[in-house]
């Protein structure tokens, strides 16, 4: 009799681990993007995570959690029950963990990668006003006058301030950082020539490219976007591929969340891409797909993660 106890005990987790799986979700998921509306990853949750709400059943929930770089929302799921009905999407985890000494969490073991929403191309802009043709002009206008220039970013460890220290310090030239609080400020100073650059996402430069507002210099991609076919991207410009950053957004789960439950949100992730009204809308903003298997996606985090930190520390970039 104790034998049969102590053996249904033993196996107890393994047969609610498929049970879990099989019930999930049973209610709403709670999407944590920790950034504002607008953003590049709350605009792709609310396009991918909706439409895993419809396949499973369940709404998919955005909530914006901004604050403290991201870090806040990212706690937020870090610490949250693991039953796969509180979930990350986020664009800077790596970046984060590199700006931040001290986390409230830790990146690489608090929270599972389960799987990217996409990658996303930046565009290097300038003013016609500012007489660069090329990436190349900008680059000599640079190393010509060290630390004259300047580029604006949507603040401090955005895509557009870690995508232009890729940009600069894969080439060596100098140029002051003016962070603002969006995009949109960042873009608008551009345009008033009050900043010389900034690397910014096509859906907050495109309408103003058309208009001949910005000009395109680059784009930092491993190859030319659709968008943009006549931009070269910075390594036909001749530089490294250090200087491309790839921008994309994650979805994350708190650690401990049944191997399962991780597995159908994957699947349905997957799903999700695949579909035609998802793909239509993620190739107007730009979005290339980033197709990995669970090991692949952890092991990408964990060298973004640990690429960003070297970059933190070759562009002496102030941590926090």
């Amino acid at each position: 009799m104790l034998r049969a106890l102590i053996a249904a005990l033993l196996s107890a987790p393994l047969a609610l681990a498929p049970a879990a799986a099989q019930d999930w979700p049973a209610r709403n998921i709670s999407v944590i993007v920790p950034l504002g509306a607008g953003s590049a990853s709350d605009i792709l949750a609310r396009v991918v995570m909706e439409q895993v709400g419809r396949q499973v059943g369940q709404a998919a929930v955005v909530e914006n959690r901004p604050g403290a770089g991201g870090t806040i929302g990212a706690n937020m799921v870090a610490k949250a029950a693991p039953d796969g009905h509180t979930i990350l999407v986020y664009g800077a985890l790596a970046s984060a963990a590199a700006l931040h000494e001290k986390l409230p969490y830790d990146s690489v073991n608090d929270l599972i990668p389960v799987a990217s929403l996409g990658q996303q191309i930046l565009v290097i802009i300038s003013s016609p006003g500012k007489g660069y043709k090329t990436l190349a002009d900008l680059i000599a206008a640079a190393k010509a006058k060290p630390g004259a220039l300047n580029y604006s970013s949507a603040g401090v460890g955005s895509a557009s301030h870690i995508g232009a220290e890729r940009l600069r310090v894969s080439v060596g030239f100098e140029a002051q950082h003016i962070p603002f609080k969006g995009a949109a400020e960042a873009v608008t100073d551009v345009i008033a020539e009050r900043s010389d650059f900034s690397v910014q996402l096509p859906v907050t430069t495109l309408p103003l490219l058309k208009d001949g507002k910005l000009v395109a210099l680059a784009v930092s991609a491993q190859k030319r976007s659709a968008m943009f076919p006549d931009v070269p991207t910075t390594i036909e410009a001749g530089l490294p591929p250090s200087s491309v950053y790839p921008f994309y957004s994650g979805v994350y789960l708190p650690a401990k969340t049944p191997q399962p439950i991780v597995d159908k949100l994957a699947a349905e992730i997957a799903k999700a891409l695949r579909a035609d009204e998802v793909k239509a809308r993620l190739a107007q903003l730009g979005v290339e797909p980033m197709p990995m298997s669970l090991p692949e996606f952890a092991q990408f985090t964990k060298d973004d993660i640990a690429a960003n930190i070297e970059l933190v520390k070759a562009a002496k970039i102030p941590t926090q």
